[in-house]
């Protein structure tokens, strides 16, 4: 521990947004870097605790060194501190941008905890910076070969310790550009799409190689050794609505692929809010990337529609530290929404009732209704309470229910009742020389959650492989 004092010294300052008025006009990073003083600074704040509640299971799952390498941080040993990170975190360019940082939730110091992501973040990109960043490459081959299903998170960290330790690697992916999620499900305002390509170039140079606009066909991977599943859980919930055909009404994370395509060609959007009226049903990350994006496109408004009540504004009894906090949170899109039209745009205990059209199958307006718990826990309409908002672009952001079923089909494989492919002994082997990894085995969840599962699944196809010698 550096700094006994340092908690108490130095006050808990996060990345900056940049202007409102000024990144509401591009897709450009929504955060300012801070100097090296600064970083050095709020790496001080680390207690370096008896019990590290940052890299147990309530924090990182990764289990970063997070003390170890915020105290060498503070000292200005960066090149160490990158070394350390690095140890368990394969990509943290990726999670200096998008994790929400469970290890801060869960640091002793509660609401006033480390800046941790944006220490790891500083480091990454300081490591690049300094060209401490270099191709890895590995010493020996096995002579065994891996077929990678998917280049979202799960997929890259796999594919990057397996290539490490020494197996031929192909990650094939159906996109026209590697990444998955971190490509087209993230906005690039929250997650550039260069520094996904930086990475991508890297892992080449390392020796993966990566065969774009292909589908995984069981026939067509007879030559590997080993396939890992590592496509996610891209099959959305939809709405028991009809209508849902309509023109105007849209998946979330197609809108968000379009809106991406369109920001790297420089284009516009194929499917632009531009001055249309936009409802986002569904209050989650994916729901607040909507909107954020809606709001850059040029939206007339934005609106957001969640089912839950609005969360407490603190821990309840049954939510202590250091859980996760299921409190209120208003996230990067909603602060624009907030600042754009005046008040925040989400609307809770609220449905779509009804998808209401012209003569030509376009979306003009939703009824909506209001919902109450009945005393079974079930959600209930609340009659008199429909009310009709105008509506141009409804983008359903509901969550998603398991991996794709052309997936299932193609390598015949039967999911669970949530729609995994998770083995009944809880690994990542399913059958032969098959095994899954990421959302695809564990359900939709937070990319550090699935770049811990491609790490841990290579634990196992790493010990097949061997046995097949």
């Amino acid at each position: 521990m550096g700094s006994t004092t340092g908690f108490l010294d130095t006050v808990r300052i996060e990345n900056p947004f940049r202007n409102a008025d000024v990144r509401l006009g591009d897709f450009a990073d929504l955060h300012m870097p801070q100097s090296r003083e600064a970083r050095h600074a709020q790496a001080s704040r680390c207690m370096n605790c008896g019990v590290p509640f940052c890299q147990s299971d309530f924090g990182c799952p990764l289990h970063n060194l997070i003390p170890e390498w915020n105290d060498l941080l503070y000292r200005g040993q960066e090149k160490e501190a990158l070394a350390r990170l690095l140890r368990t975190a394969p990509f943290p360019e990726f999670t200096g941008h998008v994790c929400p940082a469970l290890c801060e939730k869960a640091c002793n110091l509660e609401n006033d905890a480390t800046t941790n992501k944006d220490n790891e973040l500083y480091l990454i990109e300081t490591g690049f910076e300094k060209g401490w960043i270099r191709p890895r490459i590995p010493a020996t081959r096995s002579g065994k070969r891996a077929a990678v299903i998917g280049s979202g998170p799960s997929g890259l960290a796999a594919a990057d310790l397996l290539n490490q330790l020494g197996h031929e690697v192909t990650v094939i992916e159906k996109a026209d550009r590697p990444g998955g999620l971190l490509m087209y499900g993230i906005p690039n305002m929250k997650l550039p799409k260069e520094i996904v390509e930086r990475r991508v170039r890297l892992m080449e140079a390392e020796g993966i190689r990566f065969a774009l606009n292909t589908e995984a066909v069981p026939e067509e991977l007879q030559g590997y050794d080993a396939v890992l599943l590592c496509g996610g859980a891209r099959k959305p919930r939809s709405l028991n609505v009809e209508h849902m055909d309509a023109k105007g009404v849209m998946f979330a994370v197609d809108y968000l692929t379009a809106a991406t395509r369109a920001v790297l060609g420089k284009t516009d959007s194929e499917a632009s809010a531009k001055d249309k009226f936009v409802i986002v049903v569904g209050g989650g990350d994916t729901g607040n990337d909507c909107v954020g994006t809606a709001l850059r496109q040029g939206c007339v408004s934005v609106t957001q529609l969640e089912m839950m009540p609005a969360p407490p504004g603190e821990r309840t009894a049954n939510n202590p530290w250091p859980e996760w906090p299921r409190t209120l949170r208003t996230d990067y899109g909603q602060m624009e929404a907030i600042h754009r039209q005046g008040s925040d745009p989400r609307i809770y205990e609220t449905t779509v009732k009804q998808i209401i059209t012209d003569d030509y199958g376009n979306i003009t307006a939703l009824e909506t209704v209001k919902l109450q718990r009945t005393p079974e826990g079930k959600f209930a309409q609340v009659e008199g309470s429909e009310q009709t908002l105008p509506c141009g672009l409804l983008l359903i952001a509901a969550g998603f229910v398991g991996c794709e079923e052309k997936t299932l089909d193609r390598f015949a494989l039967t999911p669970d009742t949530r729609g995994r492919l998770l083995p009944e002994d809880g690994g990542h082997h399913l059958t032969g020389r098959l095994f899954s990894a990421g959302d695809m085995r564990n359900g939709q969840s937070l990319v550090v959650r699935a770049l811990a599962d491609g790490r841990n699944a290579v634990r196992e196809v790493d010990t097949w492989l061997k046995g097949q010698d």
